[in-house]
């Protein structure tokens, strides 16, 4: 991060935590830079909840809309305060979260991603079929007010990825290739054109750009940095299975909110 004033914003795969590896994840997420978080596969389970109290507690801003039984979203949490506007997704909202900050530029909308994954079933290519298409017909075109961040875990490739992998399939490479068509640009891919960096890698080896972050065509020119965090999906302490995104633009934030330190919060789940 440069000492220029600018908005920053990470995206973490938390791969649903227990509330011991939650509490783990709290005490990094804490000590990170970044003035908003897009925490993605969240559940309704003990560990996110651990999560979203304490941020709350201390003073974020956090929008986390439960995930029924089973399923997976999205939670925000932002040192700035939010508004709950944005794109709605009517087909699996949790998986699509969109709030609006304000920068000294103007608002900044931020949505937030979690794409299904599929395996050879049709009920699950379906389905993500259908999220994809839904994601396309909410999203506004990246030439439209105000300026946005589209960012998460895609569970998908770039058409060009190497290695290519014969099992995905055209709508999924066709989703990337809309972003483009549709105004907004890979912001890892405009600081590295032509970087080979994979945010989760498989038993075998093999690596795979699932987290991806696209921003309006009237913020390319803002973005100072993106960066894949390897250590915590690298490092001795294995918080998830992903790496982490952090992504930098060249807008000053608005004032911060007074937030203290929610790795020493109380947990309010406890009490109920």
């Amino acid at each position: 991060m440069t000492d220029q004033p600018h908005t920053s914003v990470l995206t973490f795969n938390l791969n649903n935590p227990s509330r011991e590896r939650a509490e783990r994840q709290l005490v990094w997420l804490a000590a990170r830079p970044e003035h908003v978080l897009v925490l993605t596969e969240t559940a309704d389970s003990a560990g996110c909840q651990l999560l979203a109290h304490r941020f709350e507690a201390a003073g974020y801003a956090v929008v986390f809309p439960r995930p029924e039984r089973g399923e997976r979203g999205v939670m925000i949490v932002s040192r700035l305060a939010t508004e709950e506007v944005g794109p709605k997704v009517g087909y699996l909202p949790h998986r699509a979260v969109s709030v609006t900050v304000q920068t000294a530029d103007g608002p900044l909308g931020i949505t937030g991603l979690y794409v299904p994954s599929r395996d050879a079933t049709p009920a699950k290519t379906a389905r993500k079929r259908d999220f994809l298409a839904e994601c396309r017909a909410a999203l506004p075109a990246g030439s439209t007010r105000p300026a946005r961040l589209v960012i998460g875990d895609f569970n998908l490739l770039e058409p060009a990825h190497r290695p290519r992998y014969p099992f995905f399939r055209p709508f999924e490479y066709s989703f990337y290739t809309w972003l483009g068509d549709a105004g907004y640009v890979d912001a890892f891919r405009r600081i590295h054109p032509d970087a080979a960096e994979y945010s989760w890698v498989g038993k075998t080896g093999d690596g795979y750009r699932y987290d991806h972050a696209h921003v309006t065509a009237s913020l390319g020119g803002s973005v100072t940095a993106c960066t894949y965090l390897h250590d915590v999906r690298t490092g001795p302490e294995r918080l998830t299975d992903h790496s982490a995104l952090s992504l930098q633009l060249a807008l000053p934030p608005a004032p911060a909110l007074l937030v203290s330190d929610p790795t020493t919060a109380p947990d309010q789940s406890a009490l109920f």
